[in-house]
């Protein structure tokens, strides 16, 4: 797979940190810049959707439970906001927050745990470069140096336990896989495949960074892979250059020599 996706690389002008393994054992099968820190965008999403719903577990809630929304959380281009809610359901917030990477959404499950909560949590299940350190879309707080970060092996590691079941109870394992299978945005991992295969992803983008990782449910053998570019100069040409090594990998799991 290396020899395969080396070219790719090597003509990428980008700052690229990507990984791809087994999704049932711990085995990378190719990896580059793994414990490098760097902007997470919208992927921080993911752990704070497994966060909330340890909440809910850990205090006998239920996802039906309504939470007010205050216009404080409310930005634009947000589904939440252009239909003017003011109070939604748990469980609505959170595929919102997933499927179109709704920012209000996510402000208002960030306020219902609390930022330094979040934090510990993501300490708590091994997320060692992993931080939240300001709401979605809060340019001041960015521009003060404030940002959210993650690392590959973070997220590598995150999506692993998601996928063998290792954070929730299976109930609370299956809607969140789920929710993450329900992913509108396909303009990355997805972009090239023709198959109409699984994938239980996240995606995330700013000015200067593109990202886009998930569990890939083969049907020779799933697979976790995550692709993330930082330096980003040309944010199209990132998301094609996502799909070109999401199909590079998903063809090499296909292929008689296999990965």
């Amino acid at each position: 797979m290396i020899k395969t996706l080396y070219p790719l690389l090597k003509d990428c002008d980008n700052n690229i940190h990507f990984f791809v393994k087994e999704g049932k054992s711990d085995t990378f099968l190719a990896f580059e810049k793994l414990d490098e820190e760097f902007s997470s965008a919208s992927v921080i999403k993911v752990p704070i959707a497994v966060a909330v719903l340890d909440y809910v577990e850990r205090n006998n809630l239920t996802l039906d439970k309504i939470i007010e929304i205050t216009s404080s959380n409310k930005v634009e281009f947000s589904v939440v906001s252009e239909q003017n809610l003011e109070s939604s359901k748990v469980y609505d917030l959170l595929v919102w927050m997933i499927i179109t990477s709704d920012n209000s959404a996510t402000n208002v499950l960030i306020d219902l745990i609390g930022m330094d909560e979040l934090n510990k949590y993501f300490h708590r299940i091994g997320l060692t470069k992993t931080k939240l350190q300001r709401k979605m879309m809060d340019f001041q707080k960015l521009n003060e140096g404030f940002d959210n970060v993650t690392s590959a092996r973070d997220m590598a590691n995150l999506f692993t336990r998601i996928y063998k079941k290792e954070l929730l109870s299976l109930q609370y394992s299956n809607i969140l896989i789920d929710i993450l299978c329900r992913q509108r945005v396909h303009e990355g991992l997805k972009r090239y495949i023709v198959e109409d295969v699984r994938i239980a992803h996240k995606t995330g983008s700013l000015d200067t960074v593109c990202h886009d990782t998930g569990i890939v449910y083969h049907e020779v053998m799933d697979y976790i892979i995550g692709i993330f570019i930082t330096e980003v100069k040309d944010i199209e040409n990132s998301k094609r250059l996502i799909g070109r090594i999401s199909k590079v990998v998903y063809d090499c799991f296909g292929s008689k020599e296999g990965v």
